[in-house]
This record gives structure tokens, sequence and C-alpha cells, in this order.
């Protein structure tokens, strides 16, 4: 079995190719391929197949429109519908490849279409849809209750600003949150202003605890940032460039009235093959 790491902005993961779907990609693999002292180690799996061959009659309906399919797996081993930062590492890795063009174009992901934008070398740029503000929410780190919005991004959210630095946080565990408002589990974002349209970010992610970085969640931080403490008026977007800073580096997100785009960058690090006796 062929694997690749990489990651975006640290958020790391293990690309699997499976261009014609033959792969049976198990939990439990999962699980050992992300464990970080007896696997590869990384926050999730990055399964590329082709749409047409990813035996999900679900995607049948984006076969015509994107080659190929992101099937994402947390390091837990369950499947997530959406992971900005690996959609911006398995179009690299696509491009790298020979797999497809730079350029633009559509990559199928659970939850929907994402256009993306890449040259041969450099930054990637998501179209990650309109995120979807779902009303007010509230988590705690030990016992200390902070106020947040929820927010879909294809995968739900909770994004929480706080006045202190983010590094005062202690996420070695699960932030508490209402499991009635979140029933599959939460991404939990914290964020603070830094500057004018700046902020500073730390997740805790579900299925792969504290990450470098979420994609999906600096989009949910854009909004909850630029609704200040009022929710989206008749569901319009607010517009405006947002630098967001994670543990493992930086990104951009940019809300433009009626859809959002992250943009930063996409590593490949690493490629080889696993060996038959730990696979078996």
């Amino acid at each position: 079995m062929r694997f690749i790491k990489g990651h975006g902005t640290e958020n790391d993961f293990v690309i699997l190719p499976d261009p014609d779907g033959g792969l049976e990609l198990t939990p439990e693999m999962v699980v050992r391929l992300c464990d970080r002292r007896a696997g590869i180690g990384a926050d999730g799996v990055l399964r590329v197949v082709r749409t047409k061959t990813a035996g999900d009659p679900a995607l049948e309906a984006f076969a015509g429109d994107a080659e190929w399919f992101m099937d994402y797996r947390n390091s837990d081993g369950n499947i997530a519908e959406m992971c900005g930062n690996g959609v911006r590492v398995l179009a690299r890795y696509l491009v790298d490849a020979g797999l497809a063009a730079p350029g633009e174009w559509n990559l199928a992901t659970r939850a929907g279409l994402r256009r993306v934008t890449l040259g041969e070398t450099g930054d990637v740029r998501v179209d990650m849809g309109a995120p979807v503000y779902q009303g007010a929410g509230e988590a705690s780190v030990g016992g200390r209750p902070y106020a947040g919005k929820r927010v879909s991004v294809g995968n739900p959210h909770l994004a929480c600003r706080i006045d202190e630095p983010v590094a005062v946080l202690d996420l070695s565990r699960a932030p508490d949150f209402d499991p009635e408002a979140f029933p599959e589990g939460v991404n939990v974002e914290f964020f603070r202003f830094v500057g004018d349209h700046h902020l500073e970010m730390r997740v805790y992610e579900r299925g792969s605890g504290e990450t470098r970085s979420c994609g999906t969640g600096t989009v949910a931080t854009a909004l909850a940032a630029a609704t200040g403490s009022g929710a989206v008026a008749g569901g319009e977007l607010p517009r405006g460039e947002w630098i967001i800073d994670v543990l493992g580096g930086r990104v951009t997100v940019t809300l433009d009235g009626e859809t959002s785009y992250l943009k930063g960058p996409a590593v490949l690090v690493a490629e080889g093959e696993l060996r038959p006796d730990w696979l078996a």
C-alpha cells in the first residue's frame, strides 16, 4: 500500500492513493495508520479515489463535475463530512502526481463539491461554500463557560470568542458542550482578536483532539468574528478578509457575501510503501 504524508498548516494526513476504489479502508486501519508511535502518525487519512469508483451512490451526482473524491477519516477511524486543510493537501497531491493539472477544478466531498485553485507550487485556495449560522451555543473548559456561535461548514462547529490569549487554555481534554445541540459531536474553536481582521485560534477537533489547525474551523471562526455579537441578518454573509493564526501557521479566509474562500499552504512531506507484514 503506497502512502504520502502531507500537511496544511501542520494539520497532517496520511494520503492513500486508491484511484480505482479497490482499497477496503476499515476504522481499525485508520487508527493504526494515524498512531504517532506505532504507525505513520496523522490527524486523519485522505483516501484519493475517482468519484465514479468510490462505491457511494450519493456521489453519483458529482461524477460528471469532479473526477476525484476526498474520502476523509479522522484519526479515531470515523468518517468526517469535510476537511478544509485536507482538501488543499489532496489537491496539491493530485497536481504533484500528474493526476490533475494546475488551474481551477472541483473536488467531491461528503459535504458537496469544493472548487480549488492552485498553481504548480504555492498556496491552494478552496471555495468552501457559504458557512451557515445556526444559533448561539456554549462550551466549557475546566468548568469555565465560553459563549459561542454554532456554525456549519459542511461539518459542525462551535466558535467561541475569548479575551485572553488562546495559549492559556488547557485543551488536553475535550471541551464540554450540549450533546443535544451537537448529537454527532462538534469541532470547538476558541479565538481572540489580535488586530483588525486578524485573529488567533486554537481548536479541539472531534475524533482527533487538539490539532495544529482546522480549515473548516477557520471559516467558522471568521464568520463568528465578522458577525460580532449579532446573528447573520436574513442569512446574508458578511464581507471581508480575515487573517487567522493557528498553531501550525497562517491562513486567509475571505467572505464575499455569498461564499467563503480558504487560502493557505499545502505541503507534501514524504512518500513510501507500508510493509506487508505490518499491514497483516
